[in-house]
């Protein structure tokens, strides 16, 4: 099981940059896909990206060359590197971490119960 818990949400204004972090306790972290979704108000959640075990990273299409997913599993740490920020990125973002697929991402990770309590995102022009 794993336990997670986000940081680094904030205010920017269009243009600007923000990093999260997802911090990680628990067994067989360095095994899990883990990934970023995303709420805003009234919107559907979106998947943001992922990171399978290797690091092979795969991103939505609305952030695509704008956002970084990386993990640092020495530190139990997954980040979201996100620049070039737009309105429209306004959210909530959540971490999670997947390990059905045994640290392949197979499916969106907003489908595991495993994600942290979300931060925060509010990106103004």
């Amino acid at each position: 099981q794993v336990q997670l818990a986000e940081s680094g949400g904030g205010s920017v204004q269009a243009g600007g940059s923000l990093r999260l972090s997802c911090a990680a306790s628990g067994y067989g972290y360095s095994n899990y896909c883990l990934g970023w979704f995303r709420q805003a108000p009234g919107k559907e959640r979106e998947g943001v990206g992922s990171i399978d075990k290797h690091g092979t990273t795969t991103y939505a299409d609305s952030v695509k060359g704008r956002f970084t997913i990386t993990r640092d599993n020495s530190k139990r740490t997954l980040y979201l590197q996100m620049n070039s920020l737009k309105v429209e990125d306004t959210a909530v973002y959540y971490c999670a971490a997947d390990g059905i697929y045994g640290g392949r991402c197979g499916r969106p990770v907003f489908q595991s119960s495993y994600r942290g309590q979300g931060t925060q995102v509010t990106v103004s022009s």
